[in-house]
Parts: structure tokens; C-alpha cells; sequence
């Protein structure tokens, strides 16, 4: 997208092989109605290649969240930053570099789907210009420094030039050109489409302008007597020939299923799927349909009927919204019933497991998926919601666009409400996903509120020992937890743990789970007393049903020694840090991440115990395996030093202390930053050894320079601000 030049709108993808110059289906605006995409492409492609810019974005913006995960994903590709877990912030982020940066910019924002969209989302910049292709009209898009360039039907003119453009190889079958160009009214994908039927079939202007009369009245005798449009002739002539070419029988099908999808472009991968195939075909395809599945989209962008983005998989093959429109005004009922849960079915089939590494992808499918509901007019939610509208909604989820996810599951909470009613099982589950969402976006009441009425229409349609109540009832309690209402949590979990118990049995991985969600949050609350039998109980639970290493039985021990330790009892957490060490050593190796994690547990519950012999060697030999697997620079091993040196200083061992000290302020510095909290408080202890040792001139400067920079990034009154204050007060006294 970023630093290329758009893809080039013929067909052709990744998956689906076609001409990557020239071509049928090439040559002019006609490919896109009025040619607004064609351009702007051709326009962004000129500048491009005469290095007027040399930083293009080519925007699809159907909707805000497109716009804004284009603009996240251009973040990355101008090689700025990572991306965080905030498109907006992200976007925002984009948008200002935008504004700052002296190399010459363009972004195109296609088919725009709505003014609003482009709230605080308007690219600016002193070195960059924006092109916007629309349908819309809206005041909102006027403003000064701004032209508006209407696109209409060619004139006769240029019709004629573009019918002789594109039949250049053959004078003869430009005869009556300028007859055929009155009849399509002069309109551009009329012309196209027309033009690529002669071209295939080196037939003339006159041939065409019979073959068009012919079937106006054949068009005009189905419907009743109604004169059919220019573009319902030219339509049905070019999948007619498309139909006949080999595969034959395949293109319509093919067509129907590209209609009823995003016009901006759909990925290859859907159309190439088993579920599309299948349907194209009509039967259930194969590895081999595949084949023949691509050379009918082939042949039907051959026919000017659709278009293959030779450079994107998330776009790859695109058919006009005018013809999207005539295909779909052809189909019965039954057969666009068919139709739509074999387009849901192929939308389902390609989609990622994790949308985070292909946002782009992502979001053409959800494009796709709010397009193909629309179009569908309720038959994805016959018998129920098909399952393509949650996955949209998840996608939604793992992009942390968290107001297009809110309002994505409230759309489909009163979709679901209205096709299936209130009380149906899939309405309560489009409600648990939105009050996830609105608990995701830090809408903690709205998300309580939401799961308590859940959580009610369940106890009445279900019952309260069912076992979607009962995950309910977890739920809950947990946003509760969050919250820090834990009395209330607590009351749940333990309603939770009794009819689990009761209805699965005291056993079962469910029962044992809610068992553990039970322990921790009395141990939340401070009520160790009753945290450690159970957790007691879920590890015997563990070592009877599991292996001793198995990762539940590993998290239950590691979980019963916190409790311990949390509780004092230091000398009962000791036995099991030291058997999850040795379990995890033995099963992972010593430098997994587990295995160094519970490595530092024991070092500390050996220090608390006051063993510190036995604590150093431990924290000695993290520190070592952390720099061996993470490198010294890494916060784990920052960490890791800094708990070293805190073991030397306790064990009076100052000299060790030091250079640990000085070493983890210099790390910290270089890749935290001089201002870093975590920077402030190692200068901090280092200046408090320093002082500790009666180095009291290295102390000084140390300690002035923490309380100034504590003052200014803390406030006065925070607690490392305090601290150098009095440590300096204490210094100019001795």
C-alpha cells in the first residue's frame, strides 16, 4: 500500500492468474462506471512515476475502520514505529507524521463511503496532497484549498476515441463505432463491457449493435414490456459469452458470488475457497476446481465484467456496483438464498486465525461481511446467525477498534433480538460479546449492566443449573473482580463452584476451574485462610487427573506456594518453588521463560525467608539466563539485575552490590530514557550504596540529581520524591 503505487484495476492476484498489462478488461474509466478509481489511479500512478511523490497510501475507505487500520498499517510500513494495541492512537500517529514530514505525499481515499468517516481522519501537510474519489455529495467535503471535480458519462467525443482506442487492431470492426457509442448513451462501462465483447470475439460495432438490439427485445418481452438500460444489455451479453467459454457454466455462478461482496474488492482467497468452489461448481470441489474456478473469474474479467488487483490479496478481484446491482436484480429468491450462505461460507472459510498479522486482509473481510448482510436482507440469520457475523465481530475484537466493535455487537444484539427473539440463545451470546467489548474499552458499567441482564434472561430461559447460566454467573463475577467489587464476585464464584459441583460434579476440569477462580478471589480480597484449602484442594485435584508436569498442574503448585508466601508461611512455599523449578528444568529446559521465571520465585521466597546463601546463587543464575536469552538491555533482565544487587546489598556484600547498581542504572538509562520511573528509582539506590558504603561525594550529586528529576517527572509528593529528600537531608547531617 505505502510506497508503491496502487494496484493496477484489472484482475489478477496472488491466487488468480491474469494479463498484467494491457487486456480486455483495460484501458480507460469505463471499468469503474464513471471512472472516478480508474483516475485516481492513473493520476496517483503519473505522479508516482515521475517521483512527484515518494510516499503514496491508496486508502479503500468504505468505512471509518478501514480508514483507520489503512492508516495504522501505513504507520508500520513507512517504517515509523511497531503498532500498538490502538489503530486510533495509531492512525492518529500516522496522520501527524503526515503533517511534520518534507517528503512529497499523496493519499487517495477511495470510494468514501461517508463524509463522517473522515472525522479528524483528513490527511494535512504542507508536502502532500489528497485525493478523495465519491458518490457523495455532503457540504462536508467542500473547504478551501479544495476542487471538486465532477465525473460523468463521456461525451460523444470520447466515446468514440475510446471505442477506436480499444479496437485499434482491426478497422473494420470499428464500423457504426459511433452509432454503438449513441446507443450505450455514451456510458463508460457500457462502452467497456461492449468493447471487450468485440475485442473476444473480433466482431464489429454493427454485429454488436444487432446483437444489442436483439436482446433489448428479448430483455424487454421478459420484463413486461419495460425498456431495459444500456448496461442491462451489455451485461447480459458479456456473461453470455463468458457462460460459453471453458469452463463453461461457470462464470455466472462465479460473478454471483463476487456481486454479492465488497465492490472495493474481495480477497482471492474467498473466491478460490472450498465453500465457493463448491457453489460455482455445484458440486463439492476439489484441489482441481480450483483451476477452473480461476480461469472463469479469468474469463469474466476477459468479458469486462469484473476486476483482478494483480497486487493485493486483500482486494484481488472486484465487480462494479453497477453490475453488482444487475446480477443481483437476476437472481430468484431461492437462488440468492443459496447464494448468501455460500458467499458467508467462503467469507468464514479465509478467514485468518490471527487477524493482527494480516490487518489488511481482515478488514476487506469484514467489508465483505457487512456488504454480503446487507445484501442478504436477513437470510444470514436463517436458521440462526451464520457464524461469519461473529467472526466479523471478533475480528473487530483482536483489531482493538474498540467503537466499531461496540457498535458492530449492539447492531447485531437488535439484529439477533428482532430475527430470533430477545430471549434466544444467540441473542445472549451477540450480548456476552458486547459487554466484552465495552469492558475492553474501559466501559465497566455499561459491561456489568449488560451481563446482569444476560445473566437474568438466562436464569429465566434456561434455568439457573444450566450450564450456559453457569458460565454466565462466572462471567460476571469476574467483571465484578475487575472492578473491585469483590464481595460480590466472591458471592457468584461461590454459587459458581456449588452448582457446578452439583450438576457436573466435584471433579470435572469445569468444577475444578471454578474452583480456582474461587481461590483467587478470596485471595484478592485478603481472605487467605479460605484461598489455601482450595487451592490445596486444586492441586491434589491436578496431580490425581494429570501429569506432575503438565502445565494446569505446574500453575496449580506455582499458584498454592504464592498463597503460601502471601500468608507467611514462607517455609511451605519453599518446597514447591524448588519442585517447580526442578519440574520445569526437566520439562522445558533451563532457559524457557518458565523455567527463569520460577527460578527468580524461589531466590525471592528464599530471601524472604531470610536464606540468602541460598537466595544469590538463584538470583545469579537468572540474571545469566536472562542476559543469555533476552539480552541485557531487556526489561526481564533490567529486572533481574537490579533484584541481584538488592541480594548482595541485603547480605552486606557492598562491593558486589555496586557494580550491579551502576550497571542497571546505565542500562536503564539507555533504553528507558533519563526521565523513566524505572530510571529515577535505579539512581535512586544507587545513590542510597553509594551512601551505605560512606562514598558520600558520589552520593551527593546522585541524590540532588534523583530529587530534582523525581520533582519534575512525580510531583513533590511522591513516594521516591520523599525519599531523596530525606536521604539528602540525612546526608548533609552526617
Amino acid at each position: 500500500m505505502v510506497l508503491t503505487p496502487p494496484g493496477d484495476p484489472r484482475i489478477a492476484g496472488p491466487s488468480i492468474a491474469g494479463p498484467s498489462n494491457g487486456g480486455p478488461g483495460n484501458g480507460g474509466p469505463s471499468e469503474h462506471g464513471t471512472g472516478k478509481t480508474q483516475l485516481a489511479a492513473a493520476l496517483a500512478r503519473a505522479l508516482w512515476e515521475t517521483r512527484t511523490v515518494d510516499l503514496l497510501v491508496w486508502v479503500t475507505a468504505i468505512s471509518r475502520d478501514a480508514i483507520v487500520t489503512a492508516y495504522a498499517q501505513a504507520l508500520t510500513d513507512v517504517e515509523m514505529a511497531e503498532q500498538d494495541e490502538d489503530p486510533e492512537a495509531d492512525a492518529s500517529q500516522f496522520l501527524a507524521w503526515l503533517a511534520e514530514t518534507s517528503r512529497p505525499w499523496l493519499v487517495v481515499l477511495d470510494e468514501l463511503a461517508d463524509p463522517a468517516d473522515l472525522a479528524g481522519l483528513w490527511p494535512q501537510g504542507a508536502a502532500g496532497r489528497v485525493l478523495i474519489t465519491t458518490r457523495r455529495r455532503d457540504a462536508t467535503l467542500r473547504g478551501p484549498d479544495r476542487r471538486i471535480v465532477p465525473v460523468g458519462p463521456f461525451t460523444l467525443r470520447e466515446a468514440l476515441a475510446y471505442l477506436t482506442a480499444r479496437l485499434h487492431d482491426d478497422p473494420g470492426q470499428r464500423t457504426e463505432a459511433l452509432d454503438l457509442a449513441k446507443d450505450l448513451s455514451c456510458h463508460p462501462l457500457a462502452l467497456a463491457q461492449a468493447a471487450a465483447l468485440l475485442t473476444d470475439t473480433g466482431a464489429s460495432c454493427r454485429e454488436y449493435r444487432l446483437w444489442s438490439a436483439d436482446r433489448r427485445r428479448y430483455l424487454a418481452s421478459a420484463a413486461s414490456g419495460d425498456l431495459p438500460s444500456a448496461l442491462e444489455v451489455t451485461w447480459s451479453l458479456s456473461i453470455e459469452r463468458a457462460n460459453q467459454l471453458p469452463p463453461a457454466g461457470l462464470a455466472e455462478p462465479a460473478l454471483v458470488l463476487t456481486a454479492l461482496l465488497d465492490p472495493s474488492g474481495i480477497p482471492g482467497a474467498a473466491l478460490l475457497s472450498y465453500a465457493a468452489c463448491s457453489y460455482i461448481t455445484g458440486h463439492d470441489a476439489t484441489t482441481a476446481d480450483q483451476a477452473e474456478v480461476r480461469d472463469a473469474v479469468n474469463n469474466l474479467h476477459r468479458l469486462g465484467l469484473l476486476t483482478i488487483n494483480p497486487t493485493s490479496a486483500a482486494r484481488t478481484a472486484a465487480a462494479h456496483a453497477i453490475v453488482k446491482a444487475l446480477v443481483l436484480k437476476s437472481l430468484t429468491p431461492d437462488e440468492l438464498d443459496l447464494a448468501v450462505h455460500a458467499a458467508a461460507d467462503a467469507l468464514l472459510e479465509s478467514w485468518p486465525q490471527r487477524d493482527a498479522e494480516r490487518p489488511l486482509l481482515a478488514q476487506a473481510l469484514r467489508d465483505s461481511t457487512a456488504i454480503l448482510n446487507q445484501a442478504g436482507s436477513g437470510l444470514l440469520w436463517s436458521p440462526q446467525g451464520h457464524g461469519v457475523l461473529i467472526r466479523a465481530g471478533q475480528s473487530l475484537d483482536a483489531a482493538r477498534l474498540r467503537g466499531a466493535s461496540i457498535a458492530y455487537w449492539q447492531d447485531m444484539s437488535a439484529a439477533s433480538a428482532r430475527q430470533l427473539g430477545p430471549g434466544h440463545a444467540q441473542t445472549l451470546l451477540f450480548r456476552d460479546h458486547l459487554a466484552g467489548a465495552e469492558g475492553k474499552a474501559g466501559q465497566s458499567g455499561a459491561a456489568i449492566g449488560m451481563q446482569e441482564r444476560t445473566l437474568a434472561d438466562r436464569e429465566r430461559a434456561l434455568g439457573p443449573s444450566h450450564p450456559e447460566t453457569l458460565t454466565s454467573y462466572g462471567e460476571l463475577a469476574h467483571a465484578y473482580q475487575k472492578v473491585g467489587r469483590l464481595d460480590d464476585a466472591i458471592a457468584l464464584f461461590e454459587r459458581t463452584l456449588s452448582d457446578r459441583e452439583w450438576v457436573l460434579g466435584a471433579d470435572s476440569p469445569d468444577t475444578i476451574t471454578a474452583r480456582g477462580h474461587l481461590a483467587q478471589a478470596y485471595q484478592q480480597a485478603g481472605r487467605l485462610k479460605e484461598a489455601i484449602p482450595l487451592y490445596e484442594r486444586i492441586l491434589a485435584d491436578r496431580e490425581r487427573a494429570q501429569d506432575r508436569d503438565h502445565p494446569d498442574t505446574l500453575t496449580a503448585r506455582g499458584q498454592l506456594a504464592q498463597a503460601y508466601q502471601h500468608a507467611g508461611l514462607v517455609n511451605e512455599a519453599i518446597p514447591l518453588y524448588e519442585r517447580i523449578l526442578a519440574e520445569r528444568e526437566r520439562a522445558q529446559g533451563r532457559d524457557h521463560p518458565d523455567t527463569l521465571t520460577a527460578r527468580g520465585h524461589l531466590a525471592y521466597a528464599y530471601r524472604t525467608a531470610g536464606r540468602l546463601k541460598n537466595a544469590i546463587p538463584q538470583y545469579e543464575k537468572t540474571l545469566a539466563g536472562r542476559e543469555r536469552v533476552l539480552g541485557a538491555a531487556h526489561p526481564d533482565t533490567m529486572t533481574a539485575r537490579s533484584n541481584l544487587a538488592n541480594a548482595y546489598y541485603a547480605a552486606r556484600r557492598v562491593k558486589d552490590a555496586l557494580p550491579q547498581y551502576a550497571r542497571t542504572l546505565a542500562d536503564r538509562e539507555r533504553a528507558q530514557g533519563r526521565d523513566h520511573p524505572d530510571t529515577l528509582t535505579a539512581r535512586g539506590n544507587l545513590a542510597s550504596v553509594y551512601h551505605a558504603a560512606g562514598r558520600l561525594t558520589d552520593a551527593l550529586p546522585l541524590y540532588q540529581q534523583t530529587l530534582a528529576d523525581s520533582e519534575r517527572v512525580l510531583g513533590r509528593d511522591h513516594p521516591l520524591t520523599q525519599t531523596m529528600r530525606e536521604n539528602l537531608a540525612a546526608l548533609g547531617q552526617e
